[in-house]
């Protein structure tokens, strides 16, 4: 029985299995409560090859930044979209995900013959794709993609955070923390939350009641 580690090894070298441009794409902002999910479509050079690319979730802020500015540098094209707040609440989480990857391949300028795609979902799209679990640590493309879906994503939150200093985007980028959860009792949801996701929901609910309470006490 092959191992799980032997598996991703062998989806690995089904890369190079297409002739022609091949794009990695991810994504980066599922699980937060807040702003948008972002996702990229990346078209590496082989004759720029970029050192260190990896999952961005294993890479420093500061080497991330690095990374994107040379990703946007070496790469043949590259491509960066999302769906928004609104979309994810009416399509959910998964859809508006596969949305924000297809416009991202639609929005290369190159045309690749195929399209790896970290995970194991495919959005929608008019040429070959493949999903690779852990895709963004095996294929040097979709590690690209991971980078610049991710600063781009979190330079989105630290814009969030400049409007709103009460909420601690710039720490927190969205997720469900403790600090975030505490900022959304105080302070209500914004316009950013994720209103279909539970604890966005909750503190929705407690704001409602406590206002009609304070209504009722009102003489």
């Amino acid at each position: 029985m092959r191992s799980k580690k032997f598996f991703k090894a062998e989806q690995a070298s089904l890369v190079w299995d297409v002739p022609g441009l091949i794009a990695g794409v991810d994504e980066a902002g599922r699980g937060p409560l807040a702003g948008p999910v972002v996702a990229a479509a990346v078209i590496l050079d082989d004759l720029k090859p970029i050192k260190g690319l990896a999952d961005s979730k294993q890479l420093t802020a500061k080497r991330r930044e690095k990374l994107y500015d040379e990703i946007r540098a070496k790469a043949l094209c590259c491509s960066i979209a999302q769906a928004t707040v609104e979309e994810i609440d009416r399509l959910n989480i998964l859809q508006a995900t596969m949305l924000a990857m297809q416009r991202a391949v639609q929005g290369l300028r190159l045309k690749p013959a195929k399209v790896l795609v970290d995970g194991n979902r495919l959005p929608a799209l008019d040429v070959l794709a493949e999903a690779i679990v852990s895709g963004d640590a095996l294929v040097p493309a979709i590690s690209a993609a991971s980078i610049l879906a991710k600063v781009s994503r979190d330079r989105m939150l630290l814009e969030l955070h400049a409007l709103h200093p009460e909420f601690g985007f710039d720490r927190h980028k969205g997720y469900g923390t403790a600090q975030h959860l505490r900022a959304l009792q105080t302070h209500g949801a914004l316009a950013v939350h994720r209103r279909s996701f539970a604890p966005v929901a909750r503190a929705l609910a407690t704001t409602v009641v406590e206002v009609s309470a304070a209504a009722v006490r009102t003489p």
